[in-house]
């Protein structure tokens, strides 16, 4: 081997071994209790001592290793975040919300993607109770959530975000999806429409089963039938959607409107729509980007997904403050936002 690359190996770092106090002591000629004290802000180091030890830890590049602090307090100043889809933009302000809560506590924010895979959540977040965090905020994939029940018992607080727990009793925190469904619904039928079909997601999912009741209600309210065509559950993937969609706009009496019932959803019956040799109304529940910009602008039901993210953290903390006593379900309004497609009338 040539000696400039003996040379180049000698002074690499070396991974995975980092400095101790035991080295920042060693390099500032101080004992570990003096080192102990600055990097912890205790009192009784001279300002020159400090100073010594501060260009010692920045030479060697330490960092304080908090293993002993979560010892001696019980606290690691973390939380974890269980998502559905990092990729699904609605997810975006909620994660953000819950990290400015976060980091208004002195806390660091850990998330991660469940998948929509109940196994995968739930393997998510015992990892997130194995590496000590203080708090869980959970929007679930499963519909049973018991195998949280001895982390909560052991002083991990949990609040669950968009859907409840299943089988067992915890802070929970939605929008109003029964409500903001009915809402949207009854929008198309004071437009006039009396065939309005529903795309939505999987029906075992809460906030699906709950717009799909939602329309139902509406469609009740104002005395009309529901036909089964008129309504299809499930994945949320675009070829699905697709057929959906096709089926319901096809045949001798098509629906004159469409509600659907997520954000994934409205972005394919767009490009359904698109293709329509006629105009159809349309609502969706959840906000989409640019939705204002088309032509017509799409109708909506918005949720708050940041006041989402934020409420659900601050209740989480209210936990760990020891101020909170029995679970509380929190449910926060929509806002019907027109902007054109909701509002257009039936084409016989």
């Amino acid at each position: 081997m040539p000696e400039t690359t003996r040379r180049a190996d000698r002074s690499a770092p070396r991974y995975g071994s980092r400095p101790t106090m035991k080295d920042v002591a060693a390099r500032a000629g101080v004992g570990l209790k003096t080192v102990s004290r600055v990097v912890n802000g205790e009192p009784g180091v001279t300002p020159e001592t400090e100073r010594r030890v501060q260009e010692a830890i920045e030479a060697l590049g330490f960092r304080r290793n908090d293993s002993a602090r979560v010892l001696r307090k019980g606290r690691t100043s973390t939380i974890g975040l269980v998502l559905e889809d990092l990729a699904d933009p609605f997810y975006g302000p909620l994660s953000r919300a819950v990290e400015e809560v976060a980091r208004a506590h002195g806390a660091l924010l850990i998330n991660g993607s469940s998948a929509e895979d109940p196994e995968r959540e739930q393997e998510l977040a015992l990892a997130l109770c194995a590496r000590r965090v203080d708090g869980l905020v959970v929007i679930p994939a499963g519909d049973d959530h018991r195998y949280l029940e001895p982390e909560i018992k052991a002083g991990v607080a949990t609040v669950f975000v968009d859907r409840p727990a299943g089988r067992i009793a915890a802070d929970v925190v939605l929008s109003d999806n029964f409500g903001g469904a009915r809402d949207g619904v009854a929008h198309l039928i004071a437009h006039g429409h009396r065939r309005i079909g529903f795309i939505g997601d999987m029906p075992r999912i809460h906030t699906a089963a709950e717009r799909l009741r939602g329309y139902r209600a509406a469609m009740e309210d104002a005395g009309m039938a529901v036909e089964d065509s008129w309504m299809s559950l499930g994945a949320t993937d675009p070829e699905r959607v697709r057929r959906a969609a096709e089926a319901m706009l096809s045949g001798p009496a098509p629906v004159t409107a469409i509600f659907s019932a997520n954000n994934r959803v409205t972005v394919t019956v767009l490009r359904v729509l698109a293709e329509q040799p006629r105009r159809v109304a349309l609502v969706g529940f959840d906000d989409i980007e640019l939705a204002d910009l088309l032509q017509p602008g799409i109708t909506v039901v918005a949720q708050d997904a940041a006041a989402l993210g934020r409420t659900a953290a601050e209740r989480l903390f209210r936990q760990l403050d020891g101020t909170l006593v029995a679970p509380e379900r929190i449910e926060l309004p929509t806002r019907l936002i027109t902007r054109g497609s909701g509002e257009l009338p039936p084409e016989e």
